[in-house]
């Protein structure tokens, strides 16, 4: 069966601090698997990792995820070090979803290059899973990372190039599929699970998606304001993005079951409005 995770509204405009934290309690009261971000550089929102920590730091038991974060525009060794310090504080519950972006604004706010990304990021898994099995970087004397729980922070790689299936067998524990419909879902996820076995991995991958949502009449043009602001830059895509988000419970539970039957592990809900009740009205819907 299927697992069903709540985003953090940490990309929403305007919402509170105090208001993530009051989420993800609330969250894991409710019965969601895993409190989830959305990440970039360049634009006002809340640190992926920086976010989590604090989640953990108010739950026991619900999963956490960067839904996805984008590996290159950080310092590989830094980024481990967060993460495994993420891991260790909340008792093994990290998840990263990882993928090299497609957003130049984001390498120029971070000072990193952007056509060189792609094999940067290959370089920066090994250094991370590297790091985290204790081994020295640059002559250092002492290992530059605390060690995660489980030996090593689980990585799910984003994106949907062929190069996507390479990464996933050699570093990753899964594929997930960011914004992608289940209908895109579907097929790759397919690919994945039969690039895993073809690579000799043992077990299966694990496969996770999101789709926004709101909920609420009220909420409606709130909603589409939030996603037409961190999509501005797709032009009239945007608008089908903000058009598509499900905004009933039928909707959503539909939505759902389409994610299921494309074969997704976890289903990741992302909010696009900063009001505390729509944790309560989704776990109504969908838990």
């Amino acid at each position: 069966m299927m697992q069903i995770g709540i985003g953090l509204p940490n990309t929403v405009p305007g919402a509170p601090g105090r208001l993530l934290v009051d989420w993800a309690a609330r969250a894991e009261a409710r019965g969601f698997s895993a409190l989830a971000t959305i990440d970039r550089i360049a634009y006002p929102s809340y640190e992926s990792l920086v976010t989590l920590a604090a989640a953990g730091a108010v739950t026991e038991r619900v999963g956490l995820m960067t839904n996805i974060l984008l590996s290159p525009t950080r310092s590989p060794i830094l980024l481990a070090k967060e993460a495994a310090s993420v891991d260790q504080l909340s008792g093994g519950r990290l998840t990263l979803g990882l993928g090299v972006g497609t957003r130049r604004d984001d390498f120029v706010a971070s000072e990193r290059g952007f056509e060189d990304r792609g094999r940067r990021f290959e370089q920066d898994l090994e250094l991370m899973q590297g790091a985290w099995r204790g081994e020295l970087v640059g002559g250092c004397p002492k290992p530059p990372t605390p060690q995660p729980v489980r030996d090593s922070v689980p990585i799910l790689i984003g994106g949907t190039a062929d190069i996507v299936l390479d990464r996933v067998v050699r570093w990753g524990d899964g594929w997930t599929a960011g914004g992608s419909a289940p209908d895109q879902v579907g097929p790759f996820a397919e690919r994945v699970r039969r690039a895993w076995k073809d690579g000799g991995r043992q077990g299966e991958p694990r496969i996770v998606a999101l789709s926004y949502f709101s909920l609420g009449d009220e909420s409606v043009e709130a909603s589409r304001a939030a996603l037409l602001d961190y999509y501005g830059y797709l032009g009239d895509w945007a608008q089908g993005i903000a058009d598509s988000a499900p905004r009933t419970p039928d909707d959503v539970r539909a939505t759902a079951r389409r994610f299921e039957d494309a074969g997704v592990d976890e289903l990741i809900l992302d909010p696009t409005v900063a009001s505390l009740d729509q944790v309560d009205r989704l776990a109504d819907a969908v838990l």
